[in-house]
């Protein structure tokens, strides 16, 4: 059976792990990118109700998104990671219309490739901006979103990070530095909130994606070239990891789980 709409099949009190996500409410920053919306198929598919949050796109794009996903109650919210006041507004929306959250995933964020030793590449207005959508914006998401994750008393936030952020190398010195902050934030949340809210972050390589423009099909074969597994992620290895985040790894918090291929070794 079921569990009713807002309420949980799974237990808070044991955190054991479960096939299902049948009655929980998941929001996806970023929910219309490669990544976002990888993920939310595969929780759609376990039965969660998904709630898209995008900036960039048509509302009505936006929507036709979530009503491909799996099962039923989808809905998308146009929201800027960037102004809290939009934020608030799309958390009001979710509290509303579906009652306690259970899962929130971070996979929003833009980046722009300058070399490490390009350092007159790497203005102030662009590290900057990298800062605000990649760590503040992340922030700022999570600081909207945490009663109603407190709410449902078993709440989960998923930060999609990347290597960049222990490896230093990256599309940028300062998306390094804002995926480094993230991480450590994420570390102190795991704590802060505990035990209703668990936090995660998933760190991925080079992924097959726009995220970075101008990377393409030439970089991602000189990129599996030099990785143990000798290719390239894709957005669904790491909503994958999302999706285990959520129903089998439910006794970790804290920590961080690298989806990369090997490329940091």
């Amino acid at each position: 059976m079921n569990a009713p709409a807002g309420t949980s099949a799974m237990s808070p009190s044991d955190f054991a792990p479960a096939d299902t996500l049948e009655g929980r409410v998941a929001v996806i920053a970023g929910g219309t990118g490669a990544i976002g919306l990888a993920t939310a198929r595969r929780l759609a598919r376990l039965g969660a109700r998904c709630v898209l949050l995008h900036r960039s796109g048509t509302d009505e794009a936006a929507a036709a998104a979530a009503a491909s996903l799996p099962g039923s109650g989808h809905f998308a919210v146009r929201a800027d990671i960037t102004d809290s006041a939009t934020l608030a507004a799309a958390a009001a929306r979710v509290a509303a219309a579906c009652g306690p959250l259970h899962i929130l995933v971070n996979s929003a964020g833009h980046t722009q490739a300058v070399p490490a030793a390009d350092l007159e590449g790497l203005t102030d207005t662009l590290i900057d901006d990298i800062l605000r959508a990649n760590f503040r914006g992340v922030f700022a998401t999570i600081r909207a979103f945490a009663p109603g994750l407190k709410a449902s008393g078993d709440g989960l936030i998923v930060n999609i990070s990347s290597i960049a952020g222990f490896t230093g190398t990256g599309s940028n010195l300062a998306y390094s530095a804002a995926k480094a902050g993230i991480d450590v934030v994420g570390d102190a949340l795991a704590r802060a909130l505990a035990p209703a809210v668990r936090v995660l972050t998933v760190s991925p390589g080079v992924v097959d994606s726009t995220f970075v423009p101008g990377r393409g099909a030439e970089f991602n074969a000189k990129a599996a070239a030099t990785m143990p597994l000798r290719r390239v992620g894709t957005a669904d290895d790491v909503a994958a990891a999302v999706q285990a985040c959520a129903t089998t790894l439910r006794y970790a918090t804290g920590t961080r789980i690298v989806i990369d291929g090997g490329r940091h070794l």
